[in-house]
């Protein structure tokens, strides 16, 4: 028996092999209850990749739609903080991938129209700048 740690998605696993290379091709091994140990628990920040969420500009205004359906794990900006394009506005946390939701261009946050913790749904206004 070899012990051997493995690492997959982030979580550590001990997992015990046995080496079979003396058994003959011809019989099969005998199954054998696996013992799997508890994963070591490391704390690792989970990626984050900036959205794509939809701009849609009218009239003076441009407004930000949450891309997907989630939950905002932080809101980085305020209402009135003037920002530059490619800034990190609010981060949105989608199918367990953090996603940064990001300035659009060089402007003004108008509202913000989501907290920390909140869910929302595709298609959801997020921000809207003036």
């Amino acid at each position: 028996m070899k012990v051997f740690r493995i690492r997959v998605n982030g979580h550590e696993y001990e997992v015990e092999v046995e080496d079979i290379s003396g058994v003959s091709a011809g019989s099969p091994a005998k199954p054998r209850q696996s013992q799997v140990s508890e994963p070591v628990r490391q704390e690792t920040r989970k990626p984050v990749t900036p959205a794509a969420p939809s701009i849609v500009v009218q009239e003076g205004t441009t407004t930000i739609i949450a891309p997907m359906p989630g939950t905002i794990v932080d809101v980085q900006v305020g209402s009135g903080d003037k920002v530059s394009k490619g800034q990190t506005l609010m981060i949105l946390e989608a199918m367990k991938m953090e996603n940064e939701i990001l300035a659009p261009c060089d402007c003004t946050v108008g509202q913000i129209n989501v907290a920390k913790g909140a869910s929302v749904n595709a298609g959801d206004v997020l921000v809207t700048f003036s």
